[in-house]
């Protein structure tokens, strides 16, 4: 993977109210070729900025009351271009000094919802603890490669590393085997992670009720055997 020029303004403010404390975070990236922008707030990040679209794209899940930025993809440009101005004036002075590689410290694989056989579902690549940014991620199903699966911008973490995920869509189907490679500037070989379709462990539904009427019929029937008791003794005592 070829190592690219990258220059990262970062930004962070924490606002405190009487019962909350919030911090929101902007970061702008710029190369020769690429850019990046995106706003965060509360570790989750909001929209960035598709400089091919020209545009700002909003990832907030659709229960989230819409949110716009109004003048956000103009001052993005502006941003931009600055940050091109600075590499100008700062990257000569820095190209000696070798460039920091963190390899991923984790790597998850784990499915969105429970797996039901035949039931559309989503699995999820979670990679964290990288820098620099970012990681590029493959799919295989059964040993080949597939594909219709995306990938968010880079988190930063609170450390300065960065955490990225990756989706892919799938219908689980008993005996496949998927996995997520990822790749990294660290990294001299992919991390892999599997990830087997198995039978479900979960109980046949009718069996909890079917135990559940059976004790209550069994403590049931107790009370009338030790309430038939005590009668026949009462009338033995009178």
């Amino acid at each position: 993977m070829k190592m690219k020029k990258l220059l990262l303004f970062l930004s962070c403010v924490l606002c405190v109210s009487a019962d909350a404390l919030h911090s929101d975070l902007n970061i702008r990236g710029c190369s020769e070729t690429d850019a990046e922008n995106m706003y965060g707030l509360d570790g989750e990040e909001l929209y960035y900025t598709d400089f091919n679209k020209q545009k700002e794209i909003f990832v907030l899940p659709p229960f989230v009351d819409p949110f716009t930025a109004p003048g956000g993809y103009e001052q993005a440009v502006a941003n931009l271009r600055v940050c091109r101005d600075n590499i100008k004036l700062f990257g000569k002075g820095m190209k000696d000094y070798p460039p920091e590689q963190d390899a991923p410290s984790g790597v998850m694989i784990y499915t969105r919802d429970e797996v039901e056989f035949g039931g559309k579902n989503t699995l999820i690549c979670h990679v964290t603890g990288f820098y620099p940014a970012p990681v590029n991620v493959s799919w295989t199903k059964n040993q080949q490669v597939t594909e219709g699966s995306s990938i968010n911008v880079p988190y930063p973490n609170k450390d300065g590393t960065f955490t990225q995920i990756s989706r892919l869509d799938f219908t689980p189907q008993l005996g496949d085997i998927y996995s997520c490679a990822v790749q990294h500037l660290a990294l001299t070989q992919p991390l892999t992670k599997i990830y087997e379709v198995k039978a479900s462990t979960r109980s046949d539904p009718g069996v909890g009720p079917s135990v559940f009427c059976g004790v209550g019929l069994t403590l049931g029937l107790l009370g009338v055997a030790v309430g038939t008791f005590f009668l026949v003794k009462g009338n033995e005592c009178s």
